[in-house]
């Protein structure tokens, strides 16, 4: 297989990246001011006796009015942000019920007659619907069907299951309240094969060790943390920083020698969370290594487009997966209209349409593996791109419950990573709070890290003593391969209880040593155990040793730790580039973006995206002098963590060694440095067309290399570099170039991927992107 040379960008610093180009639309029927009213939200004063949506629509529009009605639905919807940029949130709390009146009043059979959107995935969902089971429902009204699922047994749910569509599904959890999305949760189970992963009273943890700087010690180790708290039994999943197959490939190597060591590999798959080419790749190269095969996935054609895949990609792969681990998919609320991609409708459709894909390619695993039960399982990344998707806690609860019920009525096992970027209004305190109301819906599984804090992600998410208080408050069981797993290992006893070795890595990597034949004296392992947990710590990860009080008490030390970096993460959060420093950088042209202030910017990407009306004149006088001699530009802009651009030793080394190594592999930089306040990714591809469009030769690429602050949890104060580097003819299309054709080189900080080595390694991925200059 040929690797597309182009970038994919990791699925999560594609989230990170997505935060805008869905802009606020004044839709709605009538507006009428209220206490509390949502600006341009959609306004339903009354409605008739018994009157559905198209009825409604009808009365208003004199025949069907696609804006209308994607407007009613998603007016339905408990308020969530994201739904009142895109447009569709009701105006007030009279608007929302009337929408729910009309909702409850119509048949699924014309909810199938006007689809959404109609694309590849529509059609490959509708494929994978089941007629006869279809049938049965067909002229049920929305609102039946709640009852139904309320009142029904699991058996008689899974009998209708099969029919239901994708928009269906994402309607009738909109007439639901909590207490409901959790009674439908609970009683309504897809295990995967010859596992209790994802069934009735279990909770199972996807290990995530990410390592700042990809280091397999920090990866191992992290395993060998979670099995010592007795967690990990879906799959070791890794975020790798680099998604080249190199180093994808050392990741997957090192996870699958945990498990062949533990004899593990038929109970447990691994998995490096790249896009799903470069692990195609890395298994071509390394035939056997790779595990459970990853993607995100959008609702639309044109969203799953960002992430380089199409339907016809997806199914190629499915049909390959013949194998005892299939598919892992990701999704999240928000991530299709926050990358441009919001087709007119609310988030919790778009996020239904996306398990409507999963399902179809969960068949089509099926399929190869000759109607064997496919290893499929999809997890919700519920609250990772931030608060212009949603803003509280209660929505956070709120989008978990509706996304559980949804993936469980798409017969999908669905787990959750249930968590906060550090500029949303959700705490470290306040994520406790979310768990202990999302868990009674029983997803089959959560994240688990030694804390809450991912130390490459830098957000927060469940840890390993979660995991333990969870299974203590509501009596979740782990799959039982892996309890006894856990208690052959020593860390829990016959009767499940925490042993003297519980919460104690040293123990489990002493078992590891003895597993391969290592007969050194245990006191000389434990030594060289501490000094490899020194030298982790020392780049940045925390390890969980022990507990406080309880078992599922953090230890007391690390529980500071914890709170010190969640704090800080909040200084870089908001800490601005200053005056004094800009002057700093060489050559420097300062610009500003279109986000008046630090608060619009964090609640308002989308203004960070776009320059000024006064700093696109610059760029432009800018290109005038320049008259096309350079190939090259360096950018530079405060994105979520200025602290990361202005901490002492990190910038202007980089930039210096950046300079030197373009100039020696032949390119011609531009002698400025570009410095925005309030920038966004995306700014940088606004400067490239501002720059490039046009100008002669238009075969030729011209790149533009954007240094950002980002990752303000992680501990570390970390920038990335996003190269892109298209030919002229490609900036000369406005919004053409985005994600898709951009590479990135990210963790770059004195205490993470040190500048001196960022600066080559950025140079390396802009000659793939255009060698030698174009």
């Amino acid at each position: 297989m040929h690797l597309d040379p182009r970038f994919l960008l990791h699925r999560r610093a594609v989230l990170t990246a997505m935060v805008g180009g869905a802009a606020a639309s004044v839709l709605g029927c009538r507006r009428k001011p209220t206490s509390t009213p949502t600006p341009g939200g959609v306004y339903i004063p009354d409605v008739k006796p018994g009157e559905d949506v198209f009825g409604y629509v009808q009365r208003l529009r004199g025949g069907f009015d696609d804006v209308l009605y994607k407007q009613v639905l998603g007016a339905a919807n408990t308020f969530k942000e994201g739904d009142a940029l895109v447009g569709v949130a009701a105006a007030d709390e009279n608007s929302r019920a009337n929408a729910r009146r009309l909702l409850g009043h119509t048949r699924l059979a014309d909810v199938r007659r006007y689809p959404l959107h109609q694309d590849a995935l529509h059609a490959l969902s509708l494929e994978a619907e089941d007629s006869q089971a279809a049938a049965l429902t067909a002229d049920w009204t929305l609102g039946r069907l709640r009852t139904f699922l309320l009142e029904s047994d699991e058996a008689a749910i899974h009998a209708i299951g099969p029919g239901l569509g994708s928009d269906a599904i994402g309607c009738v959890v909109k007439l639901m309240s909590d207490a409901e999305l959790i009674a439908l949760g609970s009683k309504v189970f897809n295990p995967l094969p010859g596992s209790k992963v994802g069934a009735r009273g279990y909770m199972g943890a996807r290990i995530q060790p990410n390592s700042p700087t990809d280091n397999v010690d920090d990866i191992r180790w992290q395993v060998f943390d979670g099995f010592s708290y007795a967690v990990g039994d879906v799959v070791l999943g890794c975020n790798p920083v680099s998604s080249t197959p190199e180093s994808v490939a050392a990741i997957e190597s090192a996870l699958l020698e945990v498990l062949v060591t533990f004899g593990l590999t038929d109970v447990l798959p691994h998995c490096v969370l790249s896009h799903i080419d470069v692990q195609a790749e890395v298994e071509r190269r390394q035939p056997g290594t790779t595990g459970v095969w990853f993607q995100s996935i959008a609702g639309s054609d044109s969203a799953n487009a960002t992430f380089d895949i199409s339907v016809e990609k997806m199914l190629a792969y499915a049909d390959g997966r013949t194998g005892p681990y299939g598919l892992y998919f990701e999704t999240g609320q928000g991530a299709d209209f926050t990358n441009g991609h919001g087709n007119g409708y609310d988030m919790v459709l778009h996020e239904s349409r996306k398990y409507g894909f999963a399902r179809a390619l969960s068949q089509r695993v099926s399929r190869a593996r000759q109607g064997a039960a496919p290893w499929v399982h999809l997890n919700d990344v519920a609250g990772f791109i931030g608060p212009e998707v949603f803003r509280t806690r209660e929505q956070l609860v709120r989008c978990c419950l509706e996304d559980i019920a949804m993936g469980k009525l798409h017969g999908l096992t669905i787990g959750l990573d249930i968590c906060s970027t550090l500029h949303m209004d959700v705490s470290l305190d306040d994520l406790d709070w979310c768990i202990e109301r999302i868990m009674p819906a029983n997803p089959a599984y959560l994240m688990a890290l030694p804390t809450k804090n991912d130390p490459m992600l830098g957000y927060l998410t469940t840890g390993f003593q979660d995991h333990v208080r969870i299974r203590e408050q509501f009596g979740y069981k782990v799959d039982d391969r892996m309890w006894a797993f856990f208690q052959r290992l020593g860390v829990i006893d016959a009767e499940g209880k925490p042993t003297r070795h519980f919460g104690d890595p040293v123990w489990v990597y002493l078992q590891y040593l003895r597993a391969k034949g290592d007969s050194r004296p245990e006191a000389d392992i434990r030594a060289d155990a501490e000094q490899q947990l020194s030298a982790i710590r020392a780049r940045g990860v925390p390890m969980a040793r022990g507990h406080g009080t309880h078992p599922w008490d953090l230890e007391p030390a690390l529980d500071a730790e914890l709170r010190r970096v969640y704090a800080d993460s909040k200084k870089s959060l908001w800490t601005e580039l200053t005056p004094a420093f800009i002057t700093t950088v060489p050559e420097g042209v300062r610009l500003v973006s279109k986000s008046q202030d630090r608060t619009e910017y964090i609640l308002h990407p989308e203004t960070g995206e776009q320059l000024d009306a006064a700093s696109l004149e610059a760029v432009r006088a800018m290109r005038a002098r320049h008259a096309g001699r350079y190939d090259v530009q360096l950018m530079v802009s405060d994105g979520l963590n200025a602290l990361a651009i202005m901490d002492e030793g990190q910038l202007a080394p980089y930039l210096e060694a950046l300079r030197a190594a373009l100039l020696a592999a032949g390119y011609q930089p531009g002698p400025e440095h570009l410095v925005l306040t309030s920038g966004r990714v995306r700014a940088g591809y606004r400067v490239g067309e501002a720059l490039y469009a046009g100008l002669e030769d238009a075969a030729r690429h011209r790149g533009i290399i954007h240094v950002i602050g980002e990752r303000p949890g992680t501990g570390h104060h970390t920038f990335s570099a996003y190269i892109t580097a298209p030919p002229g003819a490609v900036w000369s299309q406005p919004g053409k170039v985005d994600h898709n054709i951009t590479r990135v080189v990210s963790g770059v900080a004195l205490t993470a991927y040190a500048p001196s080595l960022a600066a080559p390694e950025t140079v390396r991925l802009l000659q793939q992107l255009a060698p030698r200059g174009g």
